[in-house]
């Protein structure tokens, strides 16, 4: 076992505290919308449901990777340790990218689980950055309106400067 176990132990309920929070979140927001009909346009309820059921999501997962890792080193695998760990710090799938489909302001316990994680150091820079960028939007930017400027955008943004 050479993985710190008191590290791992602080970054798994870190993760469980941040996935308490958004699916507290989630549960608010299906109370407060109610039965919702799919749209596509952000900020609505349906993609605030959507977008908090994403963020939950993605922390659940991670911390699933983080204790399944924790499990493998115990066990004295730690090449299997190893390459779980390297997964469970990939940048976690929907967050913060969930945000941008939720309506302004995000509720408290949204914000509270997205600087937990952008704090907690466990993922790369960039997640941490666009953990910044979600909380500072003013409102929601996904689903866009216009798709075709979007992918205009994201083309320019992919294109080394």
């Amino acid at each position: 076992m050479f993985h710190d176990m008191t590290e791992l132990v602080r970054i798994g309920r870190v993760l469980e505290e941040a996935h308490s929070l958004l699916a507290g979140e989630r549960k608010r927001l299906e109370r407060q919308y109610g039965p919702t009909r799919y749209d596509a346009v952000a900020g609505s309820p349906a993609q605030t449901l959507h977008g908090a059921a994403d963020l939950a999501g993605a922390m659940s997962t991670a911390l699933k990777q983080v204790a399944l890792a924790v499990g493998y080193s115990v066990l004295g695998l730690d090449d299997r340790a190893e390459r779980t760990l390297k997964v469970a710090r990939m940048k976690p799938v929907s967050f913060p990218s969930g945000a941008d489909r939720m309506a302004r302001p995000l509720g408290e316990a949204t914000v509270r689980a997205m600087e937990l994680v952008r704090d907690l150091g466990f993922f790369d820079e960039e997640t941490a950055i666009a953990v910044d960028v979600a909380l500072a939007a003013p409102q929601a930017t996904y689903p866009p309106a216009d798709w075709d400027a979007y992918t205009r955008e994201q083309l320019d943004r992919s294109e080394p400067q």
